[in-house]
């Protein structure tokens, strides 16, 4: 199937679900002018498994916590399978609320569902409210809501999720803002198969994949060294295991920069001939804005000029 060419010509969405999820919040905030078809699914591999069909032109899914750091359903799934790309970015800010159906007192709360990194974001709260609760684990925020506004039998008494999973699931809340870090915030990204590439805004980041082609000593300062020389600042770096083999690991990688640029561009080349495979994830236009600040000799116009006197000497 051939992939949209441009962002504007998507028009199916899949996200990590159900409804009321942070991750359907993401969606709308990017899609807020265009209104287009959301679809929901129940895990970040079965969202990007209907996208890699075909089903969906793009996908939503968390990618990183600035508490909980990466999710590592998200890296593992991009870093596998055949290739997607990132096209976008949001930024939202993560507010939680404890509910529960109506007639259940705070006091007599004995379990508490919610998806993990959730749960490690009210573990302070819950110590200090709730000491003996009992987590159980679902497969995202939204789903615990729709669990208790579900009739029948639930596995857990109240559930930790955003104030509109809540709110549409007609639950009382039974307390406000409970997160440990007011700060929190979560990284969602636009996931599409290859071919769907935005422009450089100049206000770019860039996401990769790198595979050692053996385990060595400097193995790492190797990698690290093809950024560091052009002058390319990496904003996220973390290692992920293969599977291969007990110690077999990748690293997922953001960075300042579009592929356009040729300071990335060179970094690329450079990577590719020290890695046994650069998985490329995509550049895409960064949510805050942030501009690199190239130092001097990193900028486009020193690689051009550096690339024309080459030119020179071998004419």
């Amino acid at each position: 199937m051939t992939p949209p060419r441009t962002p504007d010509e998507l028009h199916r969405f899949g996200y990590l679900g159900p409804r009321g999820t942070f991750t359907q919040m993401a969606l709308d905030a990017w899609d807020a002018a265009a209104g287009r078809e959301q679809v929901p699914f129940g895990s970040v591999d079965a969202a990007l498994a209907a996208l890699r069909a075909g089903e969906v032109d793009a996908a939503m899914v968390p990618i990183e916590n600035s508490v909980e750091g990466g999710v590592s359903a998200t890296l593992d799934a991009l870093a596998t399978g055949d290739p997607l790309v990132v096209i976008g970015e949001v930024l939202v800010p993560i507010t939680f609320v404890l509910c529960a159906r109506a007639g259940m007192p705070l006091g007599e709360v004995r379990t508490v569902g919610t998806h993990s990194h959730a749960w490690a974001q009210v573990r302070g709260w819950m110590g200090e409210h709730l000491p003996d609760a009992v987590y159980v684990p679902t497969l995202s925020t939204a789903a615990s809501a729709a669990a208790l506004g579900a009739p029948g039998d639930v596995m857990f008494d109240a559930g930790v999720c955003a104030p509109v999973a809540a709110r549409d699931e007609g639950l009382e809340v039974l307390a406000d803002d409970i997160g440990d870090n007011k700060a929190a915030v979560t990284r969602f990204v636009l996931v599409a198969r290859p071919g769907t590439l935005p422009e450089p805004t100049g206000a770019d980041k860039t996401t990769v994949v790198l595979f050692q082609k053996e385990d060595h000593a400097g193995g790492l300062l190797e990698l690290l060294e093809q950024f560091a020389v052009r002058g390319v600042n990496m904003t996220r770096l973390e290692s992920r295991p293969t599977g291969s083999a007990m110690g077999s690991y990748c690293f997922s990688i953001d960075f300042e920069g579009h592929v356009q640029d040729a300071r990335v561009g060179e970094t690329l080349m450079g990577l590719r001939r020290v890695c046994a495979e650069v998985r490329f994830l995509g550049s895409y236009p960064r949510a805050d804005g942030g501009r690199p600040d190239a130092r001097p000799g990193t900028s486009d116009t020193d690689f051009d000029r550096a690339r024309a006197w080459l030119d020179e000497l071998r004419a």
